[in-house]
């Protein structure tokens, strides 16, 4: 085996289970010790991996999250499917929330003009929804985060205190066996309270999102009821979801 095919299914073997030693190299390739240092190197030298003592490990990865503007000029395919399996979930009468994760928005613009209440700290979503002449909507008033186009404080969680609905569709930049997390804790404080007040949880995430676990946790696996996604996760994540009795719906075999 050539070392650029060694250093692709080092990489493959890395991305399972985050680490590897060079004795593990060496029974997986049949090479030798220095062969294994050296590949090691290789791959540090294109910053793929961070050499430990024996071995490697996966680099720390934070995902960008863009302002809210260039999110919404990039909402993909995936995000789109998810976001109508969402809306399907929708009744008349329903008191629902909606966060303002633009996978959430996703579901916004295709809900019906619904005999419903919606609450949401988005204003982009409440701008939406004010199309739909019988939806009726609840801004929660705070802080503008100008960014990410949210509101949040605590305002915004005494208010949601107020409320019991029937369901809550909530975004995610990871989600993972640590639970569900966010890059910013004012938005991750108002999203645990709207998890709060909800009879049902269903958490709307693309493929990207699975088995990535970002800077804040704002719940744990075991407050969501539901998992919308665009593909069918591998199947130790099925099992973690099951641990927890989180149910999946897969855009793709719809």
């Amino acid at each position: 085996m050539y070392q650029e095919e060694r250093l692709i299914e080092i990489m493959n073997y890395l991305n399972q289970t985050r680490r590897i030693s060079v004795d593990k190299i060496c029974e997986l390739f049949e090479v030798s010790r220095d062969t294994a240092r050296r590949d090691l190197v290789k791959l540090e030298e294109s910053r793929s991996i961070v050499r430990t003592r024996g071995g490697a490990i996966l680099p720390s990865s934070h995902n960008e999250v863009k302002d809210y503007s260039n999110r919404l000029q990039t909402v993909s395919e995936e995000k789109l499917a998810i976001g109508r399996t969402a809306a399907s979930l929708i009744r008349n009468g329903d008191a629902i929330i909606l966060d303002a994760s633009t996978t959430v928005q996703s579901c916004a613009t295709q809900l019906d003009d619904l005999d419903c209440t919606v609450i949401t700290n988005s204003i982009h979503i409440a701008d939406i929804l004010s199309n739909n002449q019988n939806t009726h909507i609840h801004l929660l008033g705070g802080q503008l985060h100008k960014e990410h186009r949210f509101l949040y404080g605590t305002s915004v969680i005494d208010r949601l205190a107020k409320y019991r609905v029937d369901h809550a569709f909530i975004g995610v930049v990871g989600i993972s066996e640590h639970g569900l997390t966010i890059a910013h804790e004012e938005d991750g404080m108002v999203k645990r309270k709207m998890i709060q007040q909800a009879k049902q949880v269903t958490v709307l995430a693309d493929h990207t999102k699975i088995a990535v676990t970002d800077f804040y946790q704002y719940a744990e696996l075991g407050d969501v009821d539901l998992l919308i996604t665009d593909q069918t996760p591998d199947q130790p994540f099925q099992e973690l979801l099951a641990a927890h009795q989180v149910e999946l719906l897969v855009t793709e075999e719809e």
